[in-house]
């Protein structure tokens, strides 16, 4: 003989009569349902239960919004990474290299009028864009491109500039120009720090650990603006 598990308590001719119950209260709840149901059969039925017979007949409750109570967000607006970071003018070979209008900005602090000794053969702006394209790639001194000087001149520039803090005096004056652009003062008037430990070879000179992520190596740390912008 076929097994026959315990009838349930909410059986399917009850199913037309939880749909008229549905329909001729569409605003009541469950509990309301329940007691309306009850009133009408005399069965009590665990509210688990009822859901699940509501479920099988087809039942489903739909939460219709008030009108005019729902109002969209405005648009969030974004300091981040963006297309206008990635465009490149036509003056930039590279992304890496500065737009006309970045380096009329700092021109000042590299350029260097009525010294002695020879005519460089190289413009100041060449090396600049030598020196950021190292920077950026993250390639070695003496796999610099041909179409830049040769790598030792750009190299022993770049020390001599690094050394004097130009890099530095460039950075700032950018960042300024774009936070001007972003309707920020010019100065920041709050800061994010954070730090990271990395990890060093022996061959890279003094070194410490770090118990809590357990990383031997150094510990850097950035400064940057609200923004994202370096500041230290």
């Amino acid at each position: 003989m076929p097994k026959t598990g315990r009838p349930p308590v909410i059986a399917t001719h009850h199913y037309p009569l939880l749909t008229r119950l549905a329909h001729t209260q569409p605003y009541s709840s469950q509990a309301e349902l329940a007691q309306a149901f009850h009133a009408e059969t005399g069965i009590t039925a665990h509210p688990d239960t009822f859901a699940k017979a509501l479920r099988l007949a087809g039942i489903v409750r739909v939460k219709e919004r008030a009108k005019g109570s729902f109002q969209p967000p405005e648009p969030r607006k974004s300091y981040g990474y963006t297309e206008a970071h990635r465009r490149q003018l036509p003056e930039q070979r590279y992304p890496s290299c500065l737009t006309d209008a970045e380096w009329t900005l700092v021109a000042d602090l590299f350029e260097v009028s009525g010294g002695r000794g020879v005519p460089p053969r190289h413009s100041r702006r060449t090396l600049l864009e030598a020196c950021c394209y190292v920077v950026r790639t993250g390639c070695s001194w003496r796999m610099l491109l041909r179409e830049f000087p040769y790598w030792d001149n750009v190299y022993k520039t770049f020390r001599r500039w690094s050394a004097q803090g130009k890099f530095e005096q460039m950075h700032d004056r950018l960042r300024a120009q774009w936070r001007e652009r972003v309707d920020r003062d010019e100065r920041p008037s709050a800061a994010v720090l954070d730090s990271q430990s990395t990890r060093s070879s022996p061959q890279g000179g003094e070194s410490g650990y770090d118990a809590g992520k357990k990383v031997k190596g150094r510990k850097r740390r950035l400064i940057v603006d609200t923004l994202g912008l370096l500041l230290a």
